[in-house]
Formats: structure tokens, sequence, C-alpha cells
């Protein structure tokens, strides 16, 4: 099984009750009924560009919204399943920040129809409280809120692999 290396943008606010994430809700009919098709905007990348750039464009073509401008912080790499690893980066998001349009990819639908049809990577995208984000994203990727929530809590936090411009 070849491994699968995705990277992105975990944008977080203080809101009307406290921390609020950025997330959008994957498209596509897998993720219809799924109630935890949540996810860090994100995508895969290789070895021809570094891990932040590849957050910072797929950001942009998954929410349709401009990558956050500034300093971004790591805040690690997460098993998300056998095969794949996402590398997150936190940054301050504002309050103007808004789900535009997502790129499209096409899927054969109904499978072993024939028929291709063009599916949204992301549907929806929008603000969402932190503990609620919990039980919101796939499995893999609460570490990374986790994560989120250790920095917050201690910004100057020892141990984290640091800050990318």
């Amino acid at each position: 099984m070849t491994a699968v290396t995705s990277a992105g943008i975990l944008l977080h606010r203080e809101g009307p009750s406290g921390t609020e994430v950025f997330l959008g809700r994957m498209g596509g009919p897998f993720w219809t009924r799924r109630p935890r098709a949540w996810t860090i905007p994100k995508g895969v990348h290789t070895g021809d560009e570094t891990p932040l750039d590849a957050a910072r464009r797929e950001f942009e073509e998954e929410t349709g919204a401009p990558p956050p401008v500034g300093e971004l912080t790591l805040l690690g790499a997460f098993r998300q399943s056998a095969a794949k690893t996402v590398t997150v980066f936190a940054g301050r998001g504002h309050a103007d920040t808004a789900f535009v349009a997502s790129n499209t990819f096409e899927l054969e639908w109904p499978r072993g129809s024939g028929v291709l049809r063009s599916f949204p990577e992301l549907e929806d995208a929008r603000w969402h409280p932190l503990d609620e984000a919990r039980s919101l994203v796939v499995a893999g990727q609460v570490a990374a809120l986790d994560a989120l929530a250790e920095l917050l809590a201690d910004p100057d936090g020892g141990d984290r692999a640091g800050t990318a411009p």
C-alpha cells in the first residue's frame, strides 16, 4: 500500500462561546449520510512542494477562500488511516472567513453505471465550536484538534515543531 501524505490548515478564532475552528464537510455520495464527514481543509501533496505550500494551496482550492496571511504554527503530522498522514498547520482566522466554492472531482455514480458525475471536494465549510468539532471530524483528525487546544492553552508550548512564515 502506497503512503499518502496530505497537508492542511486548521483555522481558529474566538467566538461567542469560546474557540471555534473552520471545517469543511466532505462532498460526494460516500459522505452524504455519514455523521463524521467534516474535515480540516487539506489535500495531497508530493515531494515537489513543501507541506506548508500544499496546505496553503489546498485551503484555497477546497474553500474558495484565501489562506490566512501571516504565521502558521505546525501542529504536527497525524495518521488518519493506515495509508494516510496529514500535516496540520494552525492559523488565526478572521470573522469574515467563509466558504465560497470548492474544486470538484469526478466519480462514476451510481457505481457501475458508466456515468461520470462531478462532485465538490467540500460541499460546505463553516465555523464550529472546538468542543463540538471533535464529534464532527473524521476520527483521525481529533488528535489535531487536541493539539490545537494544547497550543491555545500554552502558546509558548515547549515541544511543538515550530512555526512557518
